[in-house]
């Protein structure tokens, strides 16, 4: 499951804890909630939950926001004319 691993970690530090305590809490070990946080993996399901839990707030609040499209792809433009737009279409 995707997860905003910097996200994780500013609520992580702002409750206080430590990164080898709070893992030990959530269950996890702490070089896997430091790859969460550096955002290198995402973690299962079951240890998002734990990890929200352990943080208080849901695991809505520590995926990224989708801003309405749930499809998963990526709409950046790519090919020839990229560099079209704000600076001008090509010659």
């Amino acid at each position: 499951m995707k997860a905003d691993g910097p996200r994780i970690r500013q609520r992580r530090e702002t409750s206080g804890q430590g990164l080898r305590k709070f893992a030990r809490t959530a269950g996890i070990s702490a070089s896997h909630l430091s790859r969460i946080e550096r955002g290198e993996t995402d973690p299962q399901p079951e240890a998002l939950a734990r990890i929200a839990t352990h943080l208080g707030c849901d695991i809505a609040d520590l995926v990224p926001e989708t801003n309405g499209d749930d499809s998963g792809n990526d709409h950046r433009r790519t090919g020839p004319d990229d560099d079209e737009g704000s600076r001008g279409a090509h010659p």
